[in-house]
């Protein structure tokens, strides 16, 4: 990958059994790239760095067809939400990259018309269609459930005889994808918005600031004010982007939460409920039993 002999061309080091070890008076880490075929390539990068670099893209012509899948905060040591972006080619042509400082992240890079012959689209998803078209600026975010987790563990973790290697990593990326198309295809949007990067920052801080106040439901009129759209706009890029509405979103990061606390085990149904917003506890479980598929109080001593 030429992305990885610029890095390690910057850094004044070499690239090993397709990885590069960031050297120590830079930071520290590893980036490790797999160009499997002609169709589909893989990077993983976890690291951490003393300062932001930008480089030049070596790349920028030769991915005028993949659809990337980036994986976001899927190692065991960090503690945000797993997720996935799914972008289609007009959205990643940068003519740089920008390197920060801490990185976790898997890139998969697929073909468009490669994924297009592996299987059947006549079921009309506008979604997929869309995504594997690849000729409108596209995202797509997923969150990342213990299935999905449990493959990237294997990506990272496993430990395979190098003879083996590219072709367990091919298998296990091809899995990955297959199964996020699956995921995408249950999303039921009949029409998709082309999007700018004015337009996605603007959604990305819309919900930040709803889920820095967990205790206040959103209300879409103050929402819409905040990200100078209209309430229908914002619903509907929303909706496209994360696959859920504004308020089922907001609800199931919510009771996320609520299991993340009484896993700790220092506050008490009633306090994580009241911590929460919720004014009703029997309500606060029914919820939480809706989305986690226990009561809160089963929940906490499981």
């Amino acid at each position: 990958m030429h992305v990885l002999h610029t890095l390690a061309h910057l850094f004044g080091t070499t690239v090993k059994n397709r990885r590069l070890d960031i050297p120590a008076q830079f930071g520290k880490g590893y980036v490790a790239g797999y160009v499997f075929n002609d169709h589909i390539r893989m990077m993983i990068m976890n690291y951490e760095l003393k300062e932001n670099l930008v480089i030049e893209n070596p790349e920028i012509n030769t991915s005028r067809n993949m659809i990337l899948f980036k994986f976001q905060h899927i190692f065991a040591e960090t503690e945000k939400q797993p997720s996935v972006l799914i972008t289609t080619t007009s959205m990643n042509t940068d003519t740089v990259i920008p390197i920060h400082t801490n990185t976790s992240t898997i890139n998969i890079e697929v073909d468009s018309n490669y994924l297009k012959s592996l299987f059947d689209l006549s079921a009309k998803s506008p979604v997929l269609e869309g995504l594997l078209q690849n000729t409108q600026p596209l995202l797509f975010e997923q969150m990342i459930y213990p299935s999905l987790q449990d493959i990237v563990n294997e990506i990272v973790y496993e430990s395979v005889a190098e003879s083996f290697k590219l072709f367990f990593l091919r298998i296990k990326a091809e899995e990955l994808v297959c199964r996020l198309l699956m995921e995408l295809e249950k999303r039921d949007e009949k029409q998709l918005y082309a999007l700018n990067s004015r337009d996605i920052a603007t959604i990305y801080k819309i919900r930040e600031e709803m889920l820095e106040q967990l205790d206040t439901p959103p209300v879409i009129n103050d929402l819409a004010l905040a990200a100078n759209m209209s309430p229908t706009k914002l619903k509907s890029l929303f909706k496209q982007i994360f696959g859920n509405s504004i308020f089922s979103y907001y609800q199931d990061y919510r009771m996320k939460k609520a299991a993340l606390l009484l896993k700790e085990g220092n506050l008490s149904v009633s306090d994580v409920g009241y911590q929460l917003g919720f004014t009703n506890l029997s309500h606060f479980s029914r919820v939480f039993q809706e989305h986690i598929g226990m009561k809160p109080k089963q929940y906490s001593r499981s």
